[in-house]
């Protein structure tokens, strides 16, 4: 099946009852190698490791009295698992919980984990944490180059764009110019992205302007931060390339992709639009 009919069939875009009343079956995996497949890649042969960081900030259930219990949520899903999850699935699912009862907070984790890792096939880590230990504002480290004054033209994927120098370098930049678009309804995705790379120096308004052109893309955060890595990579040919996207949330949710050359374990730091 084609990933275009993958989508279409998921929840985005329909009309849907919530459940308050905890089901797993909700959750609607997508096989991440369907957008490559169609290139003729083989996704597991591309040259980046990382993992999908989701903050939840809707998680509520009920204690054994009826008393809702309210906390924040993080899922850590490796960029190697066979699927990545839905994002309106994901909300509906951590919506079933709402009005349903646990003996304990652990069960309720224990539960997260078992189901989510089914969905995605792979181990995904699941950690809840009280409302009043939630976390700081922080920023992406790196030079911003939003400021630049270019001439934009292309609002598609444009990595023509990105040049190099023979001078190598070991550099962090920053953008928060980031914008895509769900591949489904069209709504907007908006982020913040850090590129950290060591080798020729990429023309920092060259690769401002490739980071603009994704503004009228309709595709999957995970997909777009797989692009932006892969396309970096054979243009600029890094010695060594991460690139770290920041979304903001959506119906409670943000989806943080982490993709790098080297193995490698992200903070999750909550950013001023999150």
């Amino acid at each position: 099946m084609r990933e275009q009919d993958v989508v279409h069939n998921s929840p985005l875009g329909h009309e849907t009852a919530y459940s308050n009343q905890y089901d797993p079956a909700l959750l609607y995996p997508i096989d991440r190698k369907l957008n490559w497949q169609e290139r003729g890649v083989n996704r597991e042969t591309l040259p980046f490791k990382g993992v999908d960081i989701w903050n939840a900030y809707e998680i509520s259930w009920l204690d054994p009295l009826g008393k809702p219990i309210v906390r924040l949520g993080e899922f850590r899903i490796p960029a190697n698992s066979s699927h990545i999850i839905e994002s309106k699935s994901f909300k509906l699912y951590l919506n079933s919980y709402n009005l349903t009862r646990f003996a304990t907070e652990k069960e309720v984790m224990h539960r997260m984990q078992q189901d989510l890792s089914q969905a995605a096939g792979a181990p995904v880590q699941v950690v809840l944490r009280k409302l009043n230990d939630a976390v700081e504002i922080e920023r992406l480290q790196g030079e911003c180059i939003d400021d630049l004054p270019i001439r934009v033209e292309e609002y598609t994927p444009a990595p023509h764009c990105l040049t190099t120098s023979s001078r190598i370098v070991d550099e962090s930049v920053v953008s928060h110019l980031l914008k895509s678009n769900c591949p489904v309804t069209g709504q907007p995705d908006w982020a913040s992205v850090q590129i950290r790379y060591k080798g020729p120096s990429i023309d920092h308004s060259g690769l401002l302007a490739y980071l603009i052109s994704y503004r009228e893309k309709g595709d999957f955060h995970e997909q777009c931060v797989e692009n932006i890595f892969m396309d970096i990579w054979h243009r600029c040919k890094p010695q060594k390339l991460t690139v770290y996207a920041r979304y903001l949330r959506r119906g409670g949710l943000d989806i943080n992709p982490y993709r790098s050359s080297i193995a490698s374990e992200p903070g999750n730091p909550r950013l001023s639009r999150q």
